[in-house]
């Protein structure tokens, strides 16, 4: 079948000498994996190397065969320009972190247009922006709207988030965070891309970081934690 979308590269890794395998997200289908003969040979002009930097937008026309083989590219191009992503090193660190989450958490072939959206427009205020300190905490947690794990809020008054279960309890269990981790989630999940991106100190961001990473083990089977972690933990240090 032959298929015209948009997809967002999720991951990519070298095949042989000259060759890729890259998984996007796309907007038609979900996740996708396409087999890229001779990328890095400079007579494959339409599939250049450079199309398929971690989280790169794309339109591509491409060829769907769904027989969970890899599939193949006909046309590629970039459909949204990053004008900072890649040279920002805070902005290409957070979007690597970010590719390494993404391509342990989806792996449904499934179309999730409203999953795609939001990662698309996130993407493209990362770009737009400079005050970015909060946006890879905020993501995360958003994106659990979408895998099915977001915190139940309808009692958010108590003291306690449980973990395992995904709830505000007024008593503190094994699995549950401290008062003080719990508040700090319960602020976080208040918070826009727009929002004062000082509301929380360094080491806050840390505890939020480590929470979250925790809180996507529990919830998401062969999930792991990001090679990239540490790097990130530096560039907000």
């Amino acid at each position: 079948m032959n298929i015209k979308t948009k997809a967002i590269v999720i991951s990519s890794l070298k095949y042989q000498e000259k060759s890729l395998i890259v998984t996007c997200f796309t907007q038609s289908d979900g996740l996708k994996s396409y087999f890229v003969r001779d990328a890095f040979s400079s007579r494959k002009s339409n599939q250049k190397i450079a199309y398929f930097q971690p989280l790169s937008i794309l339109e591509i026309e491409a060829i769907h065969k769904n027989k969970g083989t890899l599939e193949n590219f006909k046309e590629i191009k970039i459909a949204s320009p990053f004008h900072s992503i890649h040279t920002d090193v805070v902005k290409s660190t957070i979007v690597m972190f970010i590719s390494e989450i993404l391509h342990h958490s989806i792996h449904e072939e499934e179309k999730n247009e409203h999953f795609f959206a939001f990662l698309e427009t996130s993407l493209l205020w990362l770009d737009n922006h400079d005050e970015v300190a909060n946006f890879h905490l905020i993501l995360l947690l958003e994106t659990t709207k979408y895998l099915g794990f977001y915190p139940d809020n309808s009692d958010s008054d108590s003291k306690f988030f449980e973990m395992i279960e995904g709830v505000f309890t007024p008593f503190h269990a094994v699995s549950s965070l401290s008062e003080h981790e719990t508040h700090l989630l319960k602020r976080l999940m208040n918070l826009k891309f727009d929002s004062d991106q000082k509301i929380f100190a360094s080491v806050e961001r840390q505890i939020l970081l480590k929470i979250l990473i925790d809180y996507y083990t529990l919830h998401l089977d062969g999930f792991r934690k990001p090679k990239s972690l540490d790097v990130l933990k530096e560039v907000f240090a």
